[in-house]
């Protein structure tokens, strides 16, 4: 399959202040405020929902098409998403704007002080999929995250358009959407993908309840935080997946989209909807036991184990076979 990914691309700049940043506000000149923070960390990470995905896809031998708009200072991103099994040839490069950047400092008391610069993100909204589609030959499947929401709106029209099954997934953006926009970038979607909280949101603002939604969409994924996935189909009873047992818990950033690789991994490679929930279980895990959304490393002895451990002998015998030769032990 020719799955692409669009969404934000993104490098977050991490900082640590060891003090509070309480004790450095005056109550009554807060009109007035202009601090300085001497940081005693930082930390650099490749980030952005789209890259994310397409990370784990790589890893698993997917191929993903990454769509979305980034900077001249991408060089390096890119060359690390080619090494990684990613197409970044539809990516495109703005002349005038910096790929988009998260800064964010984090005091003593674990409050933050961030700021995001959406840069080149903008242009996302430039980008034609048919394009896309001539390059590569052609997609099966266009899954739309969070992004420039000019750019969220054009892919999910073109995907109607042009007949291509399409893949919603709004997180970051929903608390900025109304109602009719969800609606909008809704209607038809191959899958919803959302967290539980996320759920609510959608029903509230759309005014969809469960039954109702199943009737715009075909197959709703509502991840459930530790306690795995729940798939939901029309006519159909849920399917329920659990996580693996967790080795430590080290971070929490880019588990969601981990879990999209693997599943949209799944379906590239022809397995059922529920043993593409549980790869994309499975790349959570390893994703939280690590710091960095793009830092885990696949080892096959040690992932066919611990999928064997969590569903059994005859999932994994089906999933190894899948697994690319780059996955070595």
């Amino acid at each position: 399959m020719h799955i692409a990914v669009s969404g934000s691309i993104a490098t977050d700049h991490l900082m640590t202040f060891p003090g509070r940043f309480s004790d450095q506000l005056v109550a009554d000149q807060l009109h007035t405020v202009s601090l300085s923070f001497l940081v005693d960390k930082l930390d650099v990470r490749r980030g952005g929902v789209g890259p994310n995905i397409c990370f784990g896809m790589g890893q698993l031998g997917a191929r993903p098409i990454l769509v979305g708009a980034a900077g001249a200072d991408f060089g390096e991103y890119r060359d690390w998403l080619e090494r990684h099994g990613v197409d970044t040839g539809s990516v495109r490069i703005s002349e005038v704007l910096h790929t988009a950047r998260f800064v964010v400092t984090t005091d003593a008391d674990h409050n933050q002080i961030g700021s995001f610069y959406t840069g080149a993100m903008s242009e996302a909204r430039l980008i034609e999929l048919k394009t896309v589609a001539d390059r590569v030959g052609g997609l099966d499947l266009v899954s739309i995250g969070a992004d420039d929401p000019e750019a969220m709106l054009r892919h999910t029209e073109e995907c109607r358009t042009r007949g291509i099954p399409f893949a919603a997934d709004f997180s970051q953006q929903i608390a900025r959407m109304e109602g009719d926009g969800i609606r909008t970038l809704t209607e038809g979607a191959a899958f919803l993908f959302s967290n539980e909280y996320e759920k609510g949101l959608i029903e509230t603002k759309t005014g969809w309840g469960d039954e109702e939604m199943l009737t715009h969409v075909a197959t709703r994924v509502t991840t459930l935080g530790a306690r795995g996935v729940r798939i939901d189909r029309a006519g159909e009873e849920p399917i329920l997946v659990g996580c693996p047992e967790e080795e430590r818990k080290a971070d929490p950033t880019g588990v969601g989209d981990a879990f999209r690789a693997g599943f949209l991994s799944g379906l590239s490679w022809g397995v059922s909807t529920e043993r593409a929930a549980q790869l994309g279980c499975m790349l959570a895990t390893l994703v939280i036991e690590t710091v960095g959304p793009q830092e885990y490393e696949l080892r096959r002895s040690n992932f066919v184990a611990r999928f064997t451990k969590a569903y059994g002998q005859d999932a994994a015998a089906e999933v190894q076979e899948h697994l690319p030769e780059s996955v070595q032990d």
